[in-house]
């Protein structure tokens, strides 16, 4: 308190007051998205490469999370760090603009796909878009995929190999195809070519 009244906040203008709530935002951001994502703690762990406890610890508010840590959580929830520590003052916007200099790389665990998010954040939107760049040969694993939510994929260039409950579709230039990821699906690139497309996650709330 100075000699005025006036009280006198921390570095930045960021009162204890102000602080305190942001690191009490952190768990339930994090443990909102993970749910938003279908993650069970193990998956996020997986994902994330934190462990198990310390994710529920977070999640809890029994620990806040060193700067690693939430830099993993953030890159594997596909969302800047921003996100879990700015104050949130204002409404988030309903609206936004992605330059094609600026698209974020997104989190995948699949070896030989790149994702270039074209879309907004999870947490604030239910959809997500990306460009993929599958690489030749790369596939989605050997166990078959399955997770709650649809997914749409519009080829741009080179092939693609989709299978959805044993069904086997092979896309070409302009092609697309939708369906339910609630049922076992995979995916392939056997060309020499790099195979590029529009891809489209929903995630149910």
């Amino acid at each position: 308190m100075t000699a005025t009244g006036e009280t006198v906040g921390r570095p930045g203008g960021v009162s204890g007051e102000t602080l305190s709530a942001v690191v009490n935002s952190i768990g339930p951001k994090i443990r909102h998205l993970r749910q938003q994502w279908n993650l069970s703690l193990q998956q996020l762990a997986d994902r994330s490469d934190v462990s198990t406890a310390a994710i529920h610890k977070v999640e809890q508010g029994t620990m806040v999370p060193t700067i690693t840590t939430l830099l993993k959580l953030a890159a594997a929830l596909e969302q800047p760090v921003s996100y879990f520590v700015d104050e949130e003052l204002e409404s988030p916007p309903y609206v936004v603009f992605t330059p094609a200099a600026e698209r974020r790389s997104i989190y995948t665990p699949h070896e030989g796909l790149a994702l270039e998010g074209i879309s907004g954040p999870y947490g604030q939107y239910f959809v997500a878009t990306a460009i993929a760049e599958v690489a030749p040969g790369s596939d989605s694993g050997e166990s078959p995929l399955r997770h709650a939510g649809e997914e749409l994929i519009h080829l741009l260039s080179g092939r693609l190999d989709v299978d959805v409950s044993g069904q086997a579709f092979q896309l070409r230039k302009g092609d697309s195809i939708h369906f339910r990821t609630d049922h076992e699906h995979r995916w392939r690139n056997p060309a020499k070519h790099p195979a590029k497309a529009v891809w489209t996650a929903l995630r149910p709330a």
